[in-house]
């Protein structure tokens, strides 16, 4: 029957999820797979992290920041421009300060 739940096993940052997907939605699930493998990469390379949670956090709110300041149509726009981007960055630099503090005392355990 179409619409129902396939599954669909993908690979993000060497790791595997199983993600239920139907056959409709296939092709923009890989697209999404993709966008947050590259991101991730992208960030633990520049960052030199390998916290797996660390980095999906940080790619997920890179992605959100991306999403929000971008203009995919006027209602996008329109709440783009009620958020102070200023902020939006302010808060996101004390979301990963915060994110370092608790996961430091793990790095340590990890070398």
């Amino acid at each position: 029957m179409s619409g129902e739940p396939n599954f669909l096993d993908v690979k993000i940052m060497g790791r595997e999820y199983r993600v239920a997907c139907t056959p409709e939605e296939r092709d923009a699930l890989l697209s999404a797979v993709d966008l947050v493998d590259n991101k991730m990469r992208d960030i633990a390379q520049r960052t030199k992290n390998t916290i797996a949670e660390r980095v999906a956090v940080m790619a997920a709110l890179n992605i959100a920041h991306e999403h929000l300041s971008g203009d995919a149509g006027a209602a996008q726009k329109e709440f783009s421009e009620a958020v102070d981007t200023s902020e939006t960055k302010r808060r996101i630099g004390d979301m990963g300060a915060r994110l370092d503090a608790v996961l430091a005392p793990q790095q340590q355990l990890d070398l």
